[in-house]
């Protein structure tokens, strides 16, 4: 796909609307003459060492000329076959499928060849090569700079990973921790699963990614837009798709395309966004 100046302007406020915004080739290319290549589900287990809890992903991903888009699901969310049938159809076809993670994967893989990472984010970040562990915790610090927050303020984290729980922990930061999935933290503090009783309670955001596959998204980016209070996504879900709500409720992104930290022993990037004029999409 050949890159094309997006629209600057008033930030997008809801996926319908960005969505409407790609399918009209307000963007860039004609989204019906873009094909998904290659379709692939990841599955993944991991502990890592001196960490007591495990965890597993499990992500769809949808290749469109030289970039792949992602969505992570929960554990057996998606058959296989979801995947299969995406291939060889266009970006325009799988924005209107029925499952949500088809559609993110579909308009982050979009978005993240119309507006390459490598030439529109702020700063970008090199996680450098070594262990899961240190991996993780590099990527996590990377992250929480992000956050404008101060030792004693509360930040709800949507979406728990311990790594990041840590960082916060460092920085004398509390953190209502969050989990649809439920659970309970590294250090035994329980995940709450209804972000919405939590928001009251807290000074800051933390989200990750995932919130646009299920679907809870928007109404964080609305208490944070009607609040002031500052949000901050991290994501390997719709990487590309989450920096065009910046100067809507989202202050700053944390975005990892595909191949994600977990997947490689070597360096890895991460690029970084923050909210200012000529930000949004």
């Amino acid at each position: 796909m050949t890159t094309t100046p997006v629209r600057t302007g008033e930030p997008f406020t809801s996926v319908t609307e960005l969505i409407e915004a790609v399918g009209a080739a307000r963007l860039g290319p004609d989204p019906a003459a873009e094909q998904v290549s290659v379709a692939f589900t990841t599955r993944q287990g991991a502990r890592h060492a001196g960490r007591g809890r495990g965890y597993r992903n499990h992500v769809l991903s949808l290749r469109v000329g030289a970039t792949v888009g992602s969505c992570a699901t929960e554990p057996d969310e998606l058959t296989d076959d979801v995947a299969y049938d995406c291939v060889g159809r266009d970006v325009a076809d799988l924005l209107t499928h029925p499952v949500q993670a088809v559609r993110v994967a579909a308009l982050d893989a979009y978005l993240a060849a119309a507006r390459p990472h490598a030439h529109t984010a702020h700063d970008t970040v090199t996680i450098p090569a070594g262990t899961s562990l240190a991996k993780s915790t590099a990527r996590a610090a990377a992250v929480v700079e992000l956050l404008p927050v101060a030792p004693g303020q509360s930040v709800l984290v949507v979406g728990v990973v311990n790594s990041l729980l840590e960082q916060l922990r460092r920085r004398g930061v509390s953190y209502l921790p969050c989990d649809l999935a439920g659970g309970s933290t590294e250090w035994d503090e329980p995940c709450l699963p209804d972000a919405a009783a939590l928001l009251e309670r807290c000074e800051a955001l933390l989200v990750s990614g995932m919130t646009l596959g299920n679907g809870t998204f928007e109404a964080l980016l609305e208490h944070a837009r009607a609040t002031g209070k500052p949000m901050v996504a991290f994501a390997q879900t719709g990487s590309a798709v989450l920096p065009c709500f910046l100067g809507a409720g989202l202050s700053a992104v944390s975005a990892e395309p595909y191949p994600f930290f977990w997947l490689d022993g070597g360096p890895t990037a991460v690029y970084r966004y923050r909210d200012n004029p000529g930000s949004p999409c």
